[in-house]
């Protein structure tokens, strides 16, 4: 006998292709209780990838969670007033040097990655090596392409008004690369002369380089401070960024991380010295110890009036000063008018000094 034929819509649990699949309406929007699908902006915003966003934007989303722990950023202080001096020196020396109105201002001070800010530097630039004699290690000073022919241009008499002119796609020119050598020479002395107040550091240019590879001077992991400059002449102008490894400032970290100049931590100047007056007049207990001997308790207690210790002291023997259980020093026992004296005959003992410049 032939088995009757089966309906789809009488099998439970097995919906049909159609039931399976979104419902949308005639504007191609999905009807309420259908699945909704993110598109590639939605995306983007989640995770914080938005190509149009500015480089010095702050990122948001999955991307700010990541880059938060790519750089353990340690706020320096005294490092932004440092940098906040340079931009007034070298606003003065740059007006000097390119005999034109120059303003220069401060855009940010960041913390990054080094292999990360290699990769970042838009080419063609020229980048300054420079050694930190006192401090024994290296930092970066980058150029961009519109300061260098903006700098060209004046130093040669470019008129004023008109934008510099660019050539691309040919590498710079020894007059190019002398007269941008010339200016960051002037940087580098405006930034000795920065740190000057805080500690004696001589920066000396290295060596200039066109290649981001032949300017490496950390690991690409190491972390840097980024500190960008902003230079206007008038219609013209570019960017001046200067990179610190962390390395390099590392021997004076300490001072860095000062609040205002000459901080002392932990230290009050008002309270020592009058620490030091009331130490002065303290009141002292000395003891001159003639002899020490060992009994046992039993004689002790066995003591009656009149019974006689003797002493294992001369009258030539060494006295012993104590302050409390501390030996101080020893002399010789004598007289002085009507009284009994000891002549000191011997400096502090070292457990005596040592005592003192622990309390001290």
């Amino acid at each position: 006998m032939a088995e009757p034929a089966l309906d789809q819509s009488d099998l439970d649990g097995a919906p049909s292709e159609e039931a399976a699949e979104p419902a949308w309406d005639a504007g191609g929007e999905a009807q309420p209780g259908a699945e909704r699908i993110l598109n590639q902006d939605e995306i983007d915003s989640l995770l914080g990838f938005d190509l149009s966003d500015d480089e010095g934007a702050e990122r948001t989303g999955i991307r700010a969670i990541i880059n938060s722990a790519l750089v353990s950023y340690e706020r320096l202080p005294m490092l932004e007033i440092v940098f906040d001096r340079l931009v007034r020196l070298m606003t003065t020396s740059l007006r000097n040097f390119t005999s034109d109105n120059v303003e220069v201002s401060l855009d940010n001070i960041s913390s990054i990655r080094f292999g990360d800010y290699l990769n970042s530097i838009p080419l063609p630039a020229i980048l300054s090596v420079f050694r930190a004699e006192e401090l024994d290690n290296y930092g970066l000073l980058t150029v961009d392409s519109n300061l260098i022919y903006s700098i060209v241009d004046v130093l040669l008499g470019g008129r004023r008004g008109t934008a510099a002119m660019r050539i691309e796609g040919r590498p710079y020119t020894t007059i190019e690369r002398v007269l941008v050598q010339r200016m960051v020479e002037v940087v580098l002395a405006d930034a000795k002369a920065a740190f000057e107040p805080l500690t004696q550091v001589t920066f000396n240019l290295d060596r200039l380089e066109t290649n981001p590879r032949f300017a490496a001077i950390a690991r690409p992991a190491n972390a840097a401070i980024l500190v960008k400059l902003r230079i206007d002449m008038e219609d013209r102008g570019g960017r001046i960024e200067l990179l610190l490894p962390y390395a390099t400032l590392e021997p004076i970290r300490k001072m860095l991380l000062q609040q205002f100049m000459g901080e002392k931590f932990g230290r009050d100047n008002i309270w020592e010295s009058h620490l030091a007056t009331e130490l002065w007049t303290t009141q002292m207990e000395v003891r001159a110890v003639l002899d020490e001997q060992q009994i046992s308790l039993k004689r002790v207690l066995d003591l009656k009036v009149g019974d006689t210790l003797m002493l294992g002291a001369t009258a030539d023997s060494a006295i012993q000063l104590r302050a409390g259980s501390i030996p101080l020093t020893h002399g010789r026992m004598g007289r002085r008018n009507h009284s009994i004296a000891v002549r000191v005959e011997a400096p502090l003992s070292p457990a005596a000094a040592r005592a003192v410049k622990e309390a001290s």
